[in-house]
């Protein structure tokens, strides 16, 4: 069974950093597009950041974010994590990891794009 375990939310100040994981166990996405998302309060779920390593790492990040965040994986560990640095009120979320269970980009931008989720941790940015 693929679990996808994120960890490492929390409520900060804004302009403060936080970094989150997310572990995933039950099979490797090692040359699969892997990815966060989040859902502030009364918003709908919305992209973040996403990884791909195929012959080479390659990202892509939401505008609200680039310059900011920054995504990257260890397949040695099967994880994947978000550095979020100068972090704003409206960065406060659930944010949720996600993995995509075939190759290819697919659509990275789009929640339809991944076959697994994980259960999501709180990101507070108090102003």
């Amino acid at each position: 069974q693929v679990q996808l375990v994120e960890s490492g939310g929390g409520l900060v100040l804004a302009g403060d950093s936080l970094r989150l994981s997310c572990a995933a166990s039950g099979r490797t996405f090692n040359s699969h597009v892997m990815a966060w998302f989040r859902q502030g309060p009364g918003k709908e779920r919305e992209f973040v950041a996403a990884v791909y390593n195929w012959f080479g790492i390659s990202t892509r990040y939401a505008d609200s974010v680039k310059g900011r965040f920054t995504i990257s994986r260890d397949n040695a560990k099967n994880t994947v994590s978000l550095q979020m640095n100068s972090l704003k009120f409206e960065d406060t979320a659930v944010y949720y990891c996600a993995a995509r269970g075939t190759t290819g980009w697919g659509t990275p931008s789009s929640p339809g794009n991944y076959d697994f989720w994980g259960q999501g941790t709180q990101v507070t940015v108090s102003s």
